[in-house]
């Protein structure tokens, strides 16, 4: 599985298509759940029994593929919570999911998104992201590398990614994440917080009981 390393090595750039991916990993993380939990079987199940209702094999195996690497970055509580999880809940457990999967989406979501958030300049454009890039280019010459198409697809999925996660609107407005206690606890209890790929002033502290 390609890695999502950032200053570390190179970053994974396989996010050009797909959205946030919240339907296929509800019915993904379920098999996942009941297969002896283990990625391989599930691939298996979901491929073979067209699980995911695809229209081709190869679409089917091309979804799959993308929907298992980013929820096998979720720990296996997660994953209970996000098949138990009201939708809102799923959004926001799959666009962290992502952030974790790809560091490049991790990094534009805590250097741009929460920032811009948190100094109440709250919108957001292609052009913040285009600057984003452009910056992380300096040290990514895998960035210098894309195609000008490939690179307007990463945007458009990542754009597209936040207004389905309901965290931007169509007109670029940023919108707080209205977590629940129990998503907001999951994501606190990492170090550190993965609560800090969201906008939002809530603590990244795990709340008390």
């Amino acid at each position: 599985m390609e890695t999502s390393t950032g200053a570390r090595g190179r970053y994974a750039l396989s996010f050009t298509s797909g959205g946030l991916l919240v339907r296929e990993a509800d019915v993904v993380a379920s098999v996942y759940l009941s297969s002896e939990r283990d990625w391989a079987i599930t691939r298996q199940v979901v491929v073979e029994g067209n699980v995911l209702q695809t229209r081709t094999t190869s679409s089917s195996v091309r979804v799959t593929r993308e929907t298992i690497q980013r929820l096998s970055v979720l720990g296996d509580a997660e994953l209970e919570l996000l098949t138990e999880s009201s939708l809102s809940e799923r959004c926001h457990l799959m666009w962290v999911a992502a952030c974790r999967r790809y560091e490049l989406i991790g990094d534009f979501a805590e250097e741009v998104l929460r920032e811009r958030y948190l100094l109440l300049t709250p919108t957001l454009s292609a052009d913040h992201f285009d600057r984003f890039f452009t910056g992380k280019s300096l040290w990514h010459p895998e960035l210098e590398e894309l195609k000008a198409s490939t690179r307007t697809k990463l945007r458009q999925n990542v754009l597209r990614m936040l207004h389905e996660a309901g965290l931007c609107s169509e007109d670029g407005d940023i919108l707080p994440a209205v977590l629940s206690e129990r998503v907001h606890d999951a994501l606190a209890a990492r170090t550190p917080s993965d609560v800090r790929f969201l906008p939002t002033n809530l603590s990244t502290d795990v709340s008390p009981r």
